[in-house]
């Protein structure tokens, strides 16, 4: 009996250290895939973050590229029509058509300087710009023609180069969310980003 005795006493040690030893490795387990979770989490959120962050600036960037053309475009046209004495829809024509043309301009150089051929060329300027030029032409013209007298005010007139100013600037913000809802589906600049920098 004290044989038995002191074999349970020299077994209840071990059996508690092992018991303890399995919680604490079953505590230690527990708290591992947690640590690990959180940390993808992190790791994903700031993922986004950047992601994000990326997406608007080429967003923003292919505005802008888009802008200088429409600007040039609207500018020449606008003062064209206006010295001429042009009614208000010729000069609109006017107006849009060189815009346009400056802004696909803008885009197939580039292009071009990449020994791209002509028919790849003209084909991406067209799918890149095309929305985002026309979002930012119905803007702009649509704000001139509503602003009273900046049609037939003459080029010395304040009123038709803030009229026009401001028109561009909220063109350029009408096409801003286009262009990052594009770029987002791989279409608008998306497409051309690889070729060129904007």
């Amino acid at each position: 009996m004290l044989h038995a005795h002191s074999t349970g006493a020299t077994l209840s040690p071990h059996g508690s250290t092992a018991r303890h030893h399995s919680s604490c490795q079953a505590h230690g387990d527990g708290e591992a895939p947690q640590h690990h979770h959180d940390h993808h989490h992190e790791q994903a959120s700031q993922a986004q973050g950047h992601e994000a962050v990326s997406l608007n600036r080429t967003a923003l960037m292919a505005t802008l590229h888009c802008l200088t053309g429409c600007t040039i475009g609207e500018v020449a046209g606008m003062a064209l029509g206006t010295a001429l004495g042009w009614g208000n829809w010729p000069t609109v024509a006017l107006a849009i058509a060189l815009a346009f043309t400056f802004g696909y301009a803008m885009t197939l150089y580039p292009l071009r300087r990449t020994g791209m051929a002509w028919g790849s060329a003209i084909g991406l300027a067209l799918a890149s710009d095309t929305l985002s030029m026309t979002t930012m032409e119905l803007v702009d013209n649509a704000i001139m023609l509503v602003v009273p007298g900046a049609m037939e005010a003459g080029l010395p007139d304040p009123l038709f180069w803030g009229s026009l100013t401001l028109s561009l600037i909220l063109a350029g913000a009408a096409a801003f969310p286009v262009n990052r809802w594009l770029i987002a589906r791989g279409r608008g600049h998306a497409l051309v980003h690889g070729h060129h920098c904007h």
